[in-house]
């Protein structure tokens, strides 16, 4: 359901307002959403990229081929530090309760 107009300029004042308040804060916000989209995209990219330049150059250039592997293998490690700090994020609200928080935290405790 769409806000009216009268709505949609309260809602623009009290943005308004938040940003002349704490820009900081503000920038803060509005980065939020944009970092836990690009911290699953480059990792996912990267380690197919990786993949590829193995398989396509495997029996031609063992250098090129490891240097697909080196790709691989920190993107995997970058995919896996965004899915915990994800986890994390989600496991700290307090909509969730504790039972579910501990089970979620004993799957994907680290060690």
């Amino acid at each position: 359901m769409p806000l009216s107009d009268r709505e949609q300029k309260i809602l623009a004042e009290i943005e308004r307002h938040f940003y002349e308040e704490d820009p900081a804060l503000a920038n803060a916000v509005r980065n939020i959403d944009r970092n836990r989209r690009i911290g699953l995209r480059f990792p996912l990219l990267g380690a197919i990229a990786g993949l590829v330049v193995i398989g396509a150059t495997f029996t031609r250039s063992t250098f090129i081929a490891l240097a697909g592997f080196a790709v691989v293998v920190v993107s995997a490690t970058y995919l896996v530090q965004a899915l915990r700090a994800r986890t994390r994020d989600e496991t700290d609200d307090p909509k969730i309760d504790s039972s579910s928080r501990q089970k979620t935290r004993r799957r994907f405790r680290r060690g």
